[in-house]
């Protein structure tokens, strides 16, 4: 679709939001019908506004291009972040890059920085078949309170089916679009396809809307300010389950026949599928490698292990992260609650698989 025609189709779909002040939808070039909607009580003006800014899609490509793949300008790291105030545990990774624990970061640095900056951040969850059902309004709600407060965020929601998404009364700066995908016929299949999809909506709308991306999965709960610490050119999540043992331990893909494979002796930590996130060219080139690992195994009539998460594990043996974030990030209440936890971000959901996956 050219820039005109672009602009013409919002333009449309303006008159459309102003009309109904809640819910407005348009057939983008590809097909997939996307659904935008925003807080029900938002003034003409405001949203007028808000069209004016997505109407403006030149300004939208430079100007998050000026940000991206790059450290904070200015910023030393040592100005945000210290090393040593946590004594428990390791707080820099071998290549030098911050891990995030709660008492380590000076939030009012950082949060001054990106409010200067002005940035946009986006949020991809799939919510397919009994997941949609059960997690998405729980996970979409405590998003909307806890998932960068006071900063512009986009969540991109992709479902099976777009009857049975939830009205969520939004937050000031926040926009919620929905794009239906296709349902697959197992579970494993959706896991490993969100690398195709996510790769595909960053090429077609995510790059020109946001500074920075985090993918994660529906069957979660946000507790606590999830901020602009996380922010990063490449974002790992260190495993509730594995953090704290040896790496003889991990379940990465041990099998020599997968694209995935990862040898005993080798790796640095086990990270989570349910959070990876960065700039989006770095999300980009994520996904797609992901991806290309996903196909090359079934060329040859294989799966992972942990299907998308062990070609992600192999994807950070050789593409280091820039920021790795703590299991306070993405935390597992089944564990208990040890001294080095000390303020969940975001917790897992009871996994009720026989539940969500039976008849998928």
């Amino acid at each position: 679709m050219t820039l005109s025609r672009g602009k013409t189709a919002l333009v449309s779909i303006s008159f459309l939001a102003i009309l109904s002040l809640a819910i407005f939808a348009y057939q983008d070039s590809d097909g997939t019908l996307m659904w935008m909607y925003k807080n029900r009580s938002l003034k003409i003006a405001q949203l007028k506004n808000q069209t004016e800014q997505w109407l403006d899609i030149g300004n939208w490509f430079n100007s998050r291009y000026e940000y991206a793949n790059k450290e904070p300008k200015g910023l030393s790291l040592n100005s945000w972040f210290d090393s040593r105030a946590r004594t428990d545990i390791p707080t820099l990774t071998p290549w030098s890059a911050p891990i995030i624990w709660e008492g380590t970061v000076g939030k009012p640095v950082l949060d001054n920085y990106y409010k200067q900056q002005k940035v946009t951040i986006g949020l991809t969850v799939f919510a397919i078949g009994k997941y949609l059902d059960k997690y998405l309004k729980t996970f979409l709600t405590s998003a909307n309170t806890f998932f960068m407060t006071g900063f512009n965020v986009i969540f991109y929601i992709m479902v099976d089916d777009l009857t049975k998404v939830p009205l969520i009364e939004l937050g000031p700066l926040r926009v919620l679009k929905v794009f239906q995908v296709k349902k697959e016929s197992r579970w494993q299949d959706v896991s490993m396809m969100r690398m195709k999809v996510i790769g595909d909506l960053i090429e077609s709308h995510i790059r020109h809307e946001v500074d920075f991306l985090f993918c994660m999965d529906v069957d979660q709960v946000f507790q606590s300010d999830y901020g602009v610490e996380t922010l990063d050119e490449s974002v790992a999540q260190l495993h509730a389950w594995f953090y704290n043992t040896d790496k003889t331990a991990f379940t990465y893909e041990r099998r020599p026949e997968s694209a995935a494979y990862i040898p005993y002796g080798e790796g640095d930590y086990y990270y989570h599928g349910a959070i990876f996130g960065g700039t989006p060219l770095r999300v980009l080139n994520l996904t797609r490698q992901c991806y290309k690992g996903i196909q090359e195994d079934k060329e040859h009539n294989f799966e992972a292990l942990w299907h998308d998460e062990s070609h992600l594990n192999k994807y950070y043996l050789l593409n280091k992260p820039t920021k790795v974030l703590s299991p306070e990030y993405c935390w597992d209440y089944k564990i208990g609650i040890p001294s080095t936890i000390r303020n969940v971000k975001l917790s897992w959901m009871p996994k009720e698989y026989e539940e969500v996956r039976s008849n998928f």
